[in-house]
């Protein structure tokens, strides 16, 4: 990643899916003193329009956007997000090894293939609780 992020850095995960929230509940349970920020695109509340990204995109893959607009995705997302931690945390140390040429590599490429089969796998049974609806999974692409 060229640039560190200017916080709060805003994720767009979707929350019919088991591991994705159960990632983002974990995110909040941890110190980032406010520098980040959830948006459960799943809900139908949560229109994307205004940051010029397809729902479609979003639900394909995480996405973060920080206080300039700008766009992180997929493990370029994770880098983001763990760079709100402090830098001695596990999230932090996560934040410098992935930016480590050989393992982002390996990270973006087995991403790739979670994404890919991430609609098949088990879904929240809370969709639709007020907070959550679910939504196509299908690749944009």
């Amino acid at each position: 990643m060229p640039d560190r992020p200017e916080f709060p850095l805003k994720i767009f995960y979707d929350g019919t899916c088991t591991i994705c929230a159960a990632e983002m509940a974990a995110y909040r349970r941890k110190q980032h003193g406010g520098r980040l920020e959830f948006v459960d695109i799943s809900c139908l509340e949560s229109a994307p329009e205004p940051y010029g990204i397809p729902r479609d995109a979003l639900m394909y893959e995480l996405h973060a956007i920080d206080r300039r607009g700008r766009v992180y995705r997929g493990v370029g997302a994770f880098e983001a997000i763990w760079q709100a931690f402090p830098a001695l945390s596990r999230y932090g140390l996560l934040g410098v090894l992935i930016g480590l040429p050989g393992v982002n590599y390996l990270a973006r490429r087995a991403y790739r293939g979670f994404a890919r089969i991430r609609k098949y796998l088990p879904k929240s049974r809370h969709a639709c609780d007020g907070t959550t609806c679910g939504y196509g999974k299908d690749s944009p692409r």
